[in-house]
């Protein structure tokens, strides 16, 4: 039986914080502040501190003397920055990953049967969760502890769901989409990291897409 995975309480508050910003709690240029976040949460501000420090390396959110923290007017320029650095990092552990995942995709397929779900739903939510975890388990595939690291430090779940909120981007087959991706692995296709970094920089949002509010 797999033990739970317990959060630290500095996760656990990054978690609400950024639950508040894609739910549209906390809205672009709105402030954000920490001894509201430690009395509603029943806790000190150190670890508010630090869950905002994250927040800000992520680019989330920013902080200006005598002005406190800020969610971040991000455009769409913004968010689109992102995507060829995670092309790259995928490609990569796509080519890592190709030999055990040409063995073995079980780890790929629930998260595709979810997607199929999620499109037969309209489910953004669950659509942006199961497309995120498809291409964790396959950085994770590549059994490089640096590079699954370096990924998770984009804040790929938070970004790709401001994507869906603020941009309003979409795709109508991400089940389809994914299901590519895992018979490539299957078939051992000599070209699977450009296929991967492709199907990623696919995604990206467009630099003239308008903002939704």
């Amino acid at each position: 039986m797999t033990a739970p995975v317990v959060h630290s309480l500095r996760e656990q508050i990054r978690e609400h914080i950024v639950d508040g910003i894609v739910s549209g709690r906390w809205k672009p240029g709105e402030r954000i502040v920490e001894r509201r976040i430690a009395v509603e949460l029943e806790v000190s501000q150190t670890p508010v501190r630090e869950a905002l420090r994250e927040l800000e390396a992520l680019r989330l959110i920013e902080s200006a003397p005598n002005k406190g923290v800020r969610v971040r007017s991000l455009t769409a320029a913004d968010l689109e920055e992102i995507y060829p650095v995670r092309a790259g990092l995928e490609q990569i552990a796509a080519e890592l990953a190709a030999q055990r995942l040409a063995e073995d995709t079980s780890a790929l397929e629930p998260e595709v049967a979810a997607l199929y779900e999620a499109d037969r739903a309209a489910d953004g939510e669950a659509q942006v969760r199961h497309t995120v975890a498809f291409h964790r388990e396959m950085v994770r595939a590549a059994g490089n502890s640096v590079l699954l690291h370096t990924w998770e430090g984009l804040g790929i779940e938070v970004f790709t769901a401001l994507s869906i909120r603020w941009l309003g981007t979409r795709q109508q087959s991400y089940a389809e989409e994914h299901e590519a991706l895992v018979e490539a692995f299957k078939r051992r296709d000599p070209d699977i990291g450009r296929l991967v970094k492709e199907h990623v920089l696919g995604c990206a949002p467009r630099a003239d897409a308008p903002l939704e509010g």
